[in-house]
């Protein structure tokens, strides 16, 4: 190969590794943004769980009351 040949070929290789080395940074910046999607999905997942427990137990009251008022049937 000529020198201008092997020039145009190391531009050419260094744009290459530029652009992949950008890519690595962006999708190592995408890791880091959905894992703390994900804890932050997991953290509204344990808050649902709970309200829904705190749910179960009103309607557990209620029922109970509905009883001892006799505004339903046992």
């Amino acid at each position: 190969m000529t020198e201008e040949t092997e020039n145009l070929v190391l531009e050419l290789l260094r744009k290459v590794r530029t652009s992949q080395e950008r890519t690595e940074q962006d999708l190592a910046d995408m890791k880091a943004r959905m894992s703390a999607v994900e804890h932050l999905l997991g953290q509204h997942q344990m808050q649902f769980a709970s309200l829904n427990a705190r749910l179960d137990r009103v309607d557990e009251r209620l029922g109970r009351i509905e009883r001892r008022l006799e505004l339903v049937e046992a």
